[in-house]
C-alpha cells in the first residue's frame, strides 16, 4: 500500500489486469496511467440510501458482488448496517446474520479482496475469519476501540474515516473553522491510534468522510483540497458515489434535486476531481463507469507520465 495502486491486504486484487486489459499493445502498457483501485459497494441492508434494500437477500447480494467484479471491481465492500444520515444502529447479531453469509460466499467465489464495512469489533473479527481481509470502519475505531486490535491481530487492512458525531446526528448543523485542517488532524490522530494498536502502516487507508457530518460547502472544500490529506502519507479512500451533496449542487444551481440512483453524472465528476487530487481508492456503486472515469482522470492528473 505504499504505492497508490496497492491495497491494504494480500490476495489477488485483479487491479493489474484491470489497468491494462487483454490485448493491450506493449507500447500502450508502458505509458498507461496507474488508475486507482475501485471498491464496489455491496449493501446487505433493508434501508440503504442508494439502493433501498434491493440486495438485502444474501443470494442476491452475492450475485451483485460477482457482477461488480465482472464490471472491474478490485475490492468488494460488504456492509450490513446503513450509515445514511439519521439511520439507527443495528444490533450485533442482526449485522452478523446479514454480512457473514455474503462475506463467506464472496471470499470463495469473487477472487478479489473482501472488505467488511462495520464499526463493531465482533463483526469485524468474524468477517475476517470468514474470508474478509479489510475492515472499513466509519467510526475510525471510536465506536469500539477493540476493532483496532482485531484488525492488527488478523494482519488485515484497515480503512478509517472522519465523521462528526454519529450517523443519527451527524448532519445536525456540522461546523468547522477549517474543515480540511480539522479532518486532516483527526485522520492523523486516528492513524496513530491504529498504529499503536498494531495495525501495519502499509495496511492503512484514510477517508475524509464525504457526507458524514459536513455541509455542501464542507464537502466541496474537501474535494478541492484533497491533496492536503495525501500528504499524511496514507492512501486516500474516497466515497462520493450517489451522495446527497450532488443533489445539493443541483439545488444551489436552481435545478431539481436528483434521486440517489440518478446521480451517476455527478458521482463521476466528483470522482474524477478526487483522482486528479490524489485519491487512491474509489468506493462506488457503478463500477464499470467509475473504472473508465478513473482511468481518464488518472491520465489527466498532474503526475501522469512523469
Amino acid at each position: 500500500m505504499t504505492e497508490r495502486s496497492q491495497g491494504p491486504a494480500s490476495g489477488r486484487s485483479g487491479a493489474d489486469a484491470a489497468r491494462t486489459g487483454p490485448g493491450t499493445e506493449a507500447g500502450e502498457r508502458a505509458t498507461a496511467p496507474r488508475s486507482p483501485l475501485v471498491m464496489g459497494v455491496v449493501n446487505v441492508t433493508p434501508d440503504s440510501f442508494s439502493d433501498g434494500g434491493v440486495y438485502s437477500d444474501p443470494e442476491r447480494a452475492v450475485e451483485h458482488g460477482l457482477a461488480l467484479v465482472a464490471d472491474g471491481a478490485d475490492v468488494l465492500d460488504v456492509g450490513g448496517e446503513s450509515t445514511r444520515p439519521g439511520s439507527e444502529p443495528v444490533g450485533e447479531a442482526e449485522e452478523l446474520a446479514r454480512v457473514l453469509p455474503v462475506v463467506r460466499a464472496l471470499a470463495l467465489r469473487a477472487r478479489v479482496p473482501i472488505s467488511v464495512d462495520t464499526t463493531k469489533a465482533r463483526v469485524a473479527e468474524e468477517a475476517l475469519a470468514a474470508g474478509a481481509s479489510i475492515v472499513n470502519d466509519v467510526s475510525a475505531g471510536r465506536a469500539e476501540p477493540r476493532i483496532l486490535a482485531v484488525a492488527a491481530r488478523a494482519k488485515a487492512g484497515y480503512a478509517l474515516m472522519h465523521m462528526l458525531g454519529t450517523p443519527r446526528d451527524m448532519q445536525s448543523d456540522p461546523r468547522y473553522d477549517d474543515v480540511v485542517s480539522e479532518v486532516r488532524a483527526f485522520l492523523r490522530e486516528r492513524a496513530d491510534a491504529a498504529l499503536a494498536a498494531g495495525v501495519e502502516r502499509s495496511k492503512l487507508w484514510i477517508d475524509p468522510g464525504i457526507g458524514f457530518g459536513k455541509t455542501l460547502a464542507h464537502n466541496l472544500e474537501l474535494l478541492r483540497r484533497l491533496r492536503e490529506l495525501t500528504e499524511l502519507g496514507y492512501p486516500v479512500l474516497l466515497g462520493v458515489s450517489r451522495k446527497s451533496f450532488i443533489a445539493g449542487v443541483e439545488e444551489a444551481a436552481g435545478c431539481a434535486r436528483s434521486a440517489a440512483d440518478e446521480r451517476l453524472g455527478g458521482s463521476l465528476a466528483a470522482l474524477a476531481i478526487g483522482v486528479v487530487n490524489g485519491a487512491s481508492i474509489l468506493r462506488v456503486h457503478d463500477v464499470r463507469a467509475a473504472k473508465q472515469a478513473a482511468l481518464v482522470a488518472s491520465a489527466l492528473a498532474p503526475s501522469a507520465g512523469s
